[in-house]
């Protein structure tokens, strides 16, 4: 077994800066970041399981505020650390103490033990820990950002082993936040898909809601899951070898959809930039499938190989590895990429080696997918083929004619710096056209709602007007010839109504981004405008009001007779108004889109965009609360 004891912890440096700082090591101090602090404690859990210690978590939202993590790993380490603290004290007050600094403690970790545990402190306004370890319960207490309010002290006797983390964010940090179930559980329920065997109980004190979840095959789960609202076109496929200390476990399954959907991971960690496995990977199967094809004289013509990009169209599949510490390297310091160059040539050797093995033993399965992936280049290639002729031959002029008598442009031809604004309706378009500033922002106005890019195949799409005129505007491309580094413009900005139409047309219009041009949010492109909802009038004064409680600001703080205009739309503002409010980039509020989680995105848009009624209802039922008051502002 191996040791994990006080002599395993290393203190690097001292606990400061965070409570003044809390940005820098939990990213906000939104909802988002309070519950990044209890993804750091459930990680420490999760490392006790990849090492082989523990195989059930629990996480209780308790009727306080607070949160429970127990585990039933080797328990925190009690005795007394080489510093005069135990090392109880040493783990949850001390940045940069833990042990994963040090070969004995973890072979295989997800992340510095010791940073987690002291930011999550250092940000609580209380935390308790109890460590089930050598026969003994030992309970340490803290108070205000990590002051020992209770030294570790022996509370009981135990046959048991684990450790139990309470903590209460600190409300002067974290202000009016609350912790969500569904995004706690959402959350476990990926990481118990990567970790066959391990129970994770989720528990709302207050809502009195329970969750459990647990896979004895946890990648084909894991697809299944994200794959069960769409058509799939054959059972899963998995395998999984270690080669050189590099554990690969790889599950996947093609659909009928038109987009591919790949989900890495490093010792439990999501790589949401990939990195050297998922390009291991990629070559992997791309060379698997062409190599088949070959073989079984399945290419006609001309044609000898296919493009990695005709093989992933409609795959889903999930990477998962475990990595040694000696040989794990992440680019950045989010560890969002994998850099361990050993990783792409194992991974692509045991991804080639069994992929060949199945394609020969599964033919009828093999032939499926090969069809798919040569109707996809067929596609592909008809629409550049497309694209060249719209660009220089027959359809250029009528594209040409429709967007002269659409597109507003830019007087800069400067991709860097030029913008693009989507906006809602003829009578918005005129006021942003008047209003913009015609050196570096275009003015593209929209007509109605646009077709369903999640229901709809790219030759439906291209057949679109509006489709068609947002894809030759931006430049750059459509589906898998996205190239975002060829986009006419630094920023496309979405503009529409504060409705429940333009409500709609902001979510056909991303669905649309997602799926064919996924590069633009990807390299942060991608925005919403912010128009007001309200225009008060104070005599001379003016003030515009983009919320309801800043509505109530602005008249708490100013007293007195004023007229209160409530925009219904974008044509109620003149020019001068919609440059002041939602276009000048000095004064503006725009709201960037981003993919925080890939796996979480793509069962939303599935669901909420897809084909299948029941599971958007049974969403919306579990999810949205409606009200009279309710005015489906976005």
């Amino acid at each position: 077994m191996a040791k994990y004891d006080e002599t395993s912890i290393k203190i690097l440096e001292g606990l400061e800066a965070v409570r003044k700082r809390p940005g820098m090591y939990i990213g906000s101090t939104d909802k988002r970041g309070m519950h990044h602090l209890v993804w750091e404690i459930v990680d420490n859990a999760i490392d006790e399981v990849i090492n082989g210690y523990g195989n059930h978590i629990k996480v209780i939202i308790n009727n306080d505020g607070s949160v429970t993590v127990a585990d039933n790993g080797r328990g925190v380490p009690t005795g007394m650390h080489e510093s005069g603290k135990s090392a109880t004290e040493v783990i949850y007050t001390i940045l940069h103490a833990g042990g994963k600094f040090t070969e004995d403690g973890y072979k295989v970790s997800g992340g510095l033990h010791g940073v987690g545990a002291s930011v999550v402190n250092a940000l609580s306004k209380y935390m308790q820990v109890l460590s089930y370890r050598d026969g003994k319960i030992c309970m340490i207490e803290f108070e205000n950002g990590g002051k020992v309010k209770s030294p570790l002290k022996e509370v009981g006797k135990t046959n048991k082993t684990g450790t139990i983390v309470k903590f209460l964010p600190d409300p002067e940090i974290f202000k009016n936040c609350n912790f969500s179930f569904t995004t706690i559980s959402e959350r476990m329920q990926e990481t118990a898909f990567l970790q066959n065997g391990l129970t994770i109980d989720v528990i709302d004190e207050a809502d009195k809601k329970e969750a459990r979840y647990h896979y004895d095959n946890g990648l084909i789960s894991f697809v299944e899951y994200m794959n069960e609202d769409k058509e799939q076109l054959h059972k899963v496929i998995s395998f999984s070898n270690t080669k050189n200390k590099i554990e690969v476990d790889i599950a996947m399954q093609y659909t009928s959809s038109y987009n591919e959907s790949i989900l890495s991971f490093v010792n439990n960690v999501k790589t949401v930039d990939g990195g050297s496995h998922e390009v291991g990977f990629k070559t992997g199967i791309t060379k698997a499938f062409n190599d088949y094809a070959k073989n079984n004289n399945l290419f006609k013509g001309k044609d000898t190989s296919l493009d990695g990009a005709d093989v992933r169209e409609g795959l889903t599949a999930v990477i998962s590895l475990k990595i040694p510490e000696e040989l794990l390297q992440f680019e950045g310091q989010t560890k969002g990429k994998l850099g361990t160059p050993e990783a792409r040539s194992v991974t692509e050797s045991i991804t080639y080696e069994s992929l060949k093995f199945f394609l020969e033993e599964n033919k009828e399965v093999a032939l499926t997918i090969l069809d798919k992936a040569m109707k996809s280049k067929v596609a592909r290639e008809a629409a550049r083929k497309a694209r060249e002729e719209a660009r220089n031959g027959k359809n250029k002029s009528k594209l040409e004619k429709i967007l002269s008598s659409k597109l507003a442009p830019a007087q800069s031809k400067n991709p860097k710096i030029n913008e693009l604004f989507l906006v809602e309706g003829n009578s918005a378009g005129g006021s942003a056209k008047g209003g913009r500033d015609r050196k570096f922002q275009a003015i593209l106005p929209l007509r109605g709602k646009v077709i369903n890019g999640e229901k709809a195949s790219l030759d439906e799409l291209l057949k679109n007007e509006e489709i068609n005129t947002i894809i030759h505007t931006v430049g750059a491309g459509v589906g898998q010839s996205f190239d975002a580094s060829e986009s006419n413009y630094d920023k496309v900005i979405i503009m529409t109504d504060a409705d429940v139409d333009g409500a709609h047309i902001q979510v056909l219009l991303l669905t649309f981004f997602y799926r064919y041009m996924r590069g633009l949010i990807e390299d942060g492109k991608l925005y919403l405008a912010m128009p007001p909802l309200y225009k008060l009038d104070y005599g001379k004064k003016r003030f515009y009001a983009y919320t309801d409680e800043e509505l109530n600001e602005i008249k708490n703080s100013n007293p007195g007779k004023c007229t209160i205009q409530r925009y219904k739309g974008l044509g109620e503002m003149n020019p001068e108004q919609l440059w002041e409010t939602t276009m000048n980039p000095d004064t503006r509020s725009l709201i960037r889109i981003n993919i925080n989680d890939a796996s979480l995105a793509e069962k939303r848009v599935s669901v909420l965009m897809g084909d299948k009624v029941e599971p958007r209802k049974d969403w919306i039922n579990e999810n949205v609360e409606f009200t009279m008051e309710d005015d489906y502002r976005i």
